[in-house]
């Protein structure tokens, strides 16, 4: 199973480039993100302006364990149906969350593998929520997932739920997933969330291979009364390989068919592993507001926030590998993100917040003056960043250049 995320996604971003004062993202002495940590009382998202990824991450991804039911082709985790015995225990796990709490009311969200394959997900769901974190889950589309379990979950105080479907029928699925029934889990698991009174949202893996079923899939989501539609672009890392990842031609074909169903979609959409997506929506609203549309480039990407922001999950703006981002493996390992498996320490041995503000990884990730090849030129750097996690998988260095993007900035710096 892949990495799954809830809710964060760049949203109002000044022309060109990052928030005001924010040349670079560097803890020290090369500008930073403006205001403090996540804030706002407890299940409460940010506002704009109180972000500073320097100091805090808008979301935690914790992957509870790799045991999973499924076999799924481009899975990160290396998904096994036992669990690992060197994973968090429940006090651990606990600890873990203690401290990430000291960042503010963040998103935390529970991901595998499948987390109920955990016996203590409803106990720890609960923990969570009553330390005010704004909690997601993203299970396996299994029939671990039961009406039951999602309603204790919703009682203990679950605020939204994430179903992975990667096709619009059973077929493209399935044959992805590894496992027949998985697709009809996942319409039913929606369904259940949504009965006992859960926010939902969908996942959706973009792929060489289902490239083509984009308007089957878009037809699919207007179907399904979710909150967000989080649409990843494959990573070849994990399972995956390079030959499965789509062409930067037809990535950029995928953006703007998300940024035209953006403005009708009763939800909000994110593309994960492809902060590209932030350019094609600016470069959209400038051409229209060039046509006369009466909008101002600054609200590019805040319109669709009133269903995100329903269950108070909300969304951020540049939320990139290591900025704003941190993922906590099964056995504690502390990484950027799921995609980019750069281990910066350990919670057993380590203090995550130190990790996450003075690793030397995540102080890199978050200083974009140090991007090479054409990120490191581009108009658009500070507003996208190009996938850290893809370039690194491609090359071994996290700081070069995006390698699926079509857009070209000019010469690179010499």
């Amino acid at each position: 199973m892949a990495q799954q995320t809830i809710g964060p996604s760049p949203t109002s971003i000044p022309q060109g480039g990052r928030p005001s004062g924010h040349p670079g993202g560097h803890p020290h002495g090369r500008g930073g993100h403006p205001g403090g940590h996540p804030g706002g009382h407890p299940g409460a998202a940010p506002t704009r302006r109180h972000l500073d990824f320097d100091k805090a991450p808008f979301i935690a991804i914790w992957e509870t364990t790799q045991a999973c039911d499924l076999a799924c082709k481009h899975c990160r985790a290396m998904a096994q149906p036992l669990r690992h015995p060197g994973e968090l225990s429940t006090a651990e796990a606990k600890a873990m969350m203690d401290r990430l709490r000291e960042f503010g009311p963040i998103v935390f969200v529970f991901s595998g593998g499948d987390c109920f394959k955990r016996p203590d997900i409803v106990e720890l769901v609960e923990y969570g929520a009553k330390l005010g974190m704004r909690m997601g889950i993203t299970p396996a589309t299994t029939s671990l997932a039961t009406k039951e379990l999602l309603q204790q979950l919703k009682d203990v105080g679950l605020t939204r739920l994430a179903v992975s479907l990667d096709g619009s029928n059973a077929a493209i699925h399935d044959e992805f997933r590894q496992v027949q029934g998985s697709f009809d889990h996942g319409l039913r698991i929606l369904r259940e969330a949504q009965e006992v009174g859960l926010s939902t949202q969908v996942n959706t893996v973009i792929r060489k291979a289902n490239i083509d079923d984009m308007d089957a899939m878009t037809e699919l989501m207007t179907t399904l009364g979710v909150v967000f539609w989080e649409v990843f672009f494959l990573v070849p890392m994990g399972r995956a390989k390079a030959d499965d990842v789509a062409s930067a031609e037809e990535f950029e074909q995928v953006f703007h068919q998300l940024y035209d169903l953006s403005k009708v979609a009763p939800f909000d959409i994110k593309a994960t592993a492809a902060p590209q997506y932030s350019r094609v929506v600016m470069q959209r609203k400038r051409a229209e507001v060039r046509a006369g549309a009466d909008e101002d480039v600054d609200e590019v990407m805040t319109r669709g926030m009133h269903y995100s922001q329903s269950d108070g999950i909300g969304r951020a703006r540049n939320v990139n590998d290591g900025d704003g981002f941190i993922f906590i493996s099964h056995t504690g390992d502390i990484y950027p993100s799921g995609f980019l498996p750069v281990n910066a320490g350990n919670i057993r041995e380590t203090d995550i917040i130190d990790i996450y503000r003075n690793a030397p990884v995540f102080r890199e990730l978050r200083d974009r003056t140090l991007l090479e090849g054409k990120c490191g030129v581009c108009g658009f750097r500070d507003a996208c960043g190009g996938s850290r996690a893809r370039a690194y998988a491609m090359t071994g260095n996290y700081l070069a250049e995006e390698p699926f993007c079509a857009y070209e900035p000019g010469r690179p710096r010499v």
